[in-house]
């Protein structure tokens, strides 16, 4: 990397390198010393169920009977005054005076809903403690003692990946950050022993890959190029090298793979492409599967000469238009750390942006001001000089993709498909047996499926069926679309064997379609558009969406 190169980096708005530090978890298999608990928060996750009070007002769970005689009953008042009946997503938090008998500061009910692993228990905490500036957190479930020892497990999974996400903030750009005061979380009464420890070693190494997978799509795209994203992919592979290789291939390299589709979308942008291939090998024994990740990953997205315009097009935030790739990152480094055996698997990236001109200043780019202050560029008001460059590539161009086939381009800014088109020739190559791609492919699929939900497309039920028990697990949300073959006649070109888009009507399926073509008949492939759960608008940040299926995927393929 050549030192301008980090003087850029440094001075183009990274002020604080990131500094991930997760509360430190322990457990306590008994519940007995709930109220002996000394500490910040005591965060009870309670169902329906447990809420229930007989004639004299009083609850008639123990744990939560128990607490309540020494709070002198204000749990049930603000219950029944907070209209608090256990369902997910509720909470209430009282701060308890001190001589009344428990040892915890504060008391917090959580609606846990009705079935176990509870998802959203552990941020829910982690959102308490952050508003109390708590550093250190109990965590019981009030009906802990009805529950199998696998829900015990999977709940106190929940807890450490919900706590640990939770309380991740990424201030890598502001000029003043605080840091999560929130240092350590014990769980009470969900066991303890090797089973538990595996689980939550588990939860951890996940977290860190979805945390990973965040930053990678929050970073503005004037720090996070097509090279950094390769250099970051490398630092993964050299982190766990025991398991891992990686190879980066240039623009001239790519050229002698014939990527014709690719290295047009990257030919008018200053910062060259780098086509990613890490492969993780097993530390040890015989491999049984061979498995390939193919992420999006278009670190800026102009849309090209069809440039995106108007506040529907969200151009400012075309830096998530790698969020494929940072899903499939994210579940390299969580793999390198659970090291599966018998599984091979190949992450492939075609990395590049899609500009007009090579040197512009891109919506969405954080700048630092000369008194420290960053600012996030949303809009571009004048430019100082023409920025449309000659060597873009134009609607009406044909290209030609490394298997042969040829795309009219009817459209620059349905570029993604394009870049994936030789990245799935290239894992095809590797000699894999299934592939899973992943992309900000489609406005199409957030339209059909709204901002939570991603689209699933596969023309194999047995992968689809993987995927979904794998989401199921990790608790990402997933809904599978047609690929009705009928919609290729509107993908049809006059003189090419195919245009890059259909056209409105659609528009996931066809871009299903046209990915389609460039998958070897023997290899079972899935792709997922995750356009919409890439991105947490409300909180106005990345969601690291894809990570935990992916790993989880990778794992039941393993031996």
């Amino acid at each position: 990397m050549s030192h301008s190169h980090i003087i850029a980096r440094a001075t183009l708005g990274l002020t604080h390198p990131s500094n991930v530090e997760p509360p430190k978890i322990s457990f306590a298999a008994k519940e007995a010393d709930v109220a002996e608990w000394k500490g910040d928060i005591l965060a009870i996750g309670v169902t329906e169920k447990d809420l229930v009070k007989n004639d004299k007002l009083n609850f008639e769970n123990p744990i939560l009977s128990k607490l309540d005689s020494k709070l002198g009953g204000l749990l049930a008042e603000a219950s029944v005054e907070e209209d608090f009946n256990g369902k997910v997503g509720q909470s209430t938090v009282l701060r308890v005076a001190t001589g009344v008998g428990l040892g915890s500061k504060r008391v917090g009910l959580f609606g846990l809903g009705h079935s176990a692993p509870f998802k959203g228990f552990g941020e829910a905490v982690a959102a308490a403690a952050k508003s109390a500036q708590a550093s250190n957190v109990a965590v019981v479930v009030a009906s802990a003692d009805g529950l199998s020892a696998e829900s015990k497990l999977n709940i106190a999974s929940e807890i450490v990946s919900g706590t640990t996400l939770g309380t991740f903030e990424d201030n890598r750009y502001k000029s003043e950050s605080k840091k999560s005061a929130l240092k350590s979380v014990e769980i009470i009464g969900l066991g303890a022993g090797p089973e538990l420890e595996k689980k939550l070693k588990y939860a951890g190494d996940v977290s860190s890959g979805v945390i990973l997978g965040r930053e990678l799509v929050n970073s503005p795209p004037n720090v996070l190029t097509p090279g950094v994203l390769a250099e970051e992919a490398s630092k993964i592979a050299s982190t766990y090298s025991d398991v891992f290789t990686a190879k980066i291939l240039d623009a001239e390299q790519c050229k002698e793979l014939k990527m014709g589709s690719y290295l047009a979308v990257a030919a008018a942008s200053e910062n060259p492409p780098q086509f990613i291939h890490l492969v993780y090998k097993p530390p040890s024994g015989p491999v049984n599967a061979k498995l390939a990740l193919v992420g999006k990953g278009l670190t800026f997205d102009s849309g090209g000469y069809n440039i995106k315009t108007g506040p529907a097009s969200s151009i400012e935030l075309m830096k998530f238009d790698m969020g494929g790739s940072a899903a499939v990152f994210g579940a390299a480094k969580a793999l390198g750390q659970i090291k599966p055996l018998g599984v091979e698997v190949h992450f492939i990236v075609a990395a590049c942006e899609n500009m007009i001109s090579g040197t512009g200043m891109r919506p969405g780019d954080i700048v630092t001001a000369s008194n420290g202050k960053t600012i996030e560029v949303h809009f571009i008001v004048a430019a100082c000089e023409n920025m449309i460059s000659g060597t873009g590539m134009r609607p009406g161009d044909i290209v030609t993709a490394s298997n042969g086939k040829t795309i009219e381009v009817n459209n620059t800014d349905a570029e993604g498909r394009l870049t994936l088109a030789d990245a799935l020739v290239y894992a095809c190559n590797q000699g894999v047996e299934k592939i899973v791609d992943l992309a900000t492919l489609t406005g199409a699929c957030v339209v059909a499926l709204g901002p939570s939900v991603a689209g699933v497309f596969t023309p194999n039920d047995d992968l689809a069926k993987e995927i979904f028990d794998a989401a199921e697990a990790s608790g990402e949300k997933l809904w599978r679309l047609p690929i009705e073959d009928s919609y290729w006649e509107s993908l049809k070109s006059g003189i090419a064997d195919m245009v890059n888009t259909g056209g409105r009507q659609g528009g996931a399926i066809t871009a299903a379609l046209f990915l389609k073509q460039f998958v070897d008949e023997k290899v079972q492939w899935v792709h997922i558009d995750l356009a919409g759960p890439v991105w947490n608008y409300k909180k106005n940040c990345a969601t690291g969406y894809g990570v935990a299926t992916l790993v989880e995927w990778v794992l039941r393929n393993s031996s």
